[in-house]
């Protein structure tokens, strides 16, 4: 065969142009299917992407919401605390230095509480970030004393106390 390793229909073969022909259609519809599958496929990749994008939005706005309710009830409890020792100052009505002490905590209570109310998760992420780069030294000793409490909070919780387990079976 010297121009084509398959055979070539000769020119006045009919069935051999019709299975050409054939046979180009179906490439043909091949090629169609292949187009439509791989459109049909990238449509559902935009779908789940924007799906994916909607679902990420929604957490974020979820943890949000989250974070501002804790933030806001931590601010909350300060002020209690802050009115709390105030009016256990008023019994030191007699006692200058007492009361003018119970005022000042009770002021910077309120001052925290405004603080925290008035900041966002981001704020206190960058300070606490900010302090871990000034004062590493101490965020390993605060970290290391953290993990030693809750290390024995942990030992003493799981553990009966000495010889009461063993005491109940000796008689």
């Amino acid at each position: 065969m010297a121009a084509s390793e398959f055979p070539q229909p000769a020119p006045g073969d009919a069935s051999g142009a019709q299975a050409s022909a054939s046979h180009e259609a179906a490439g043909a519809r091949q090629q169609a299917d292949w187009r439509g599958l791989k459109g049909d496929v990238e449509g559902l990749a935009d779908v789940a992407a924007q799906q994916g994008r909607g679902l990420l939005d929604a957490v974020r706005v979820q943890a949000q919401g989250y974070v501002e309710q804790r933030k806001n009830d931590a601010a909350g409890q300060v002020h209690d605390l802050a009115r709390t020792i105030r009016s256990s100052s008023k019994d030191f009505d007699d006692k200058p230095n007492i009361k003018a002490f119970f005022d000042s905590a009770a002021d910077g209570l309120e001052q925290l509480g405004t603080s925290i109310e008035s900041r966002s998760f981001g704020d206190f992420y960058a300070e606490a970030e900010s302090f871990a780069r000034r004062a590493p030294v101490a965020v390993a000793v605060g970290t290391f004393v953290a993990g030693l409490l809750a290390a024995r909070f942990i030992k003493s919780s799981s553990l009966p106390p000495e010889g009461d387990a063993r005491d109940g079976f000796r008689g």
